[in-house]
């Protein structure tokens, strides 16, 4: 059951990073609106962590409290990535809350134990 916790676990980093990449090149070209990379990313990144909060471990389970707190800020990412996606331009502050909550996201990943 390791090698598919680390599996997912690899997955899910993939998608973090079509997120936040596909955001950053968005937001350097100029143009924010929301690419492809950025909606796989969502997509991989809110499949993925549904398979890890599944009991795989031996008794070293994330506290609850933290995967319902990841799991609504990325329904709230995949939400407003999906809605955006076939907008020629999306508006500054919707697109500054996709980066910030990806990256809380992380944070709530790494620092909450």
């Amino acid at each position: 059951m390791e090698a598919l916790r680390l599996i997912l676990l690899y997955v899910h980093l993939i998608g973090f990073a079509l997120l936040l990449g596909g955001s950053i090149a968005q937001y350097v070209s100029g143009r924010l609106r929301v690419n492809p990379a950025m909606l796989w990313g969502a997509v991989i990144q809110l499949l993925t962590g549904i398979g890890l909060s599944a009991p795989l471990r031996d008794g070293d389970e994330p506290a609850p409290a933290k995967l319902v707190t990841k799991l609504v800020i990325a329904l709230l990412i995949f939400v407003m990535v999906f809605f955006s996606r076939k907008r020629d331009v999306v508006n500054r502050g919707h697109f500054l809350a996709i980066v910030g909550l990806t990256l809380v996201n992380a944070a709530v990943a790494v620092f909450w134990r």
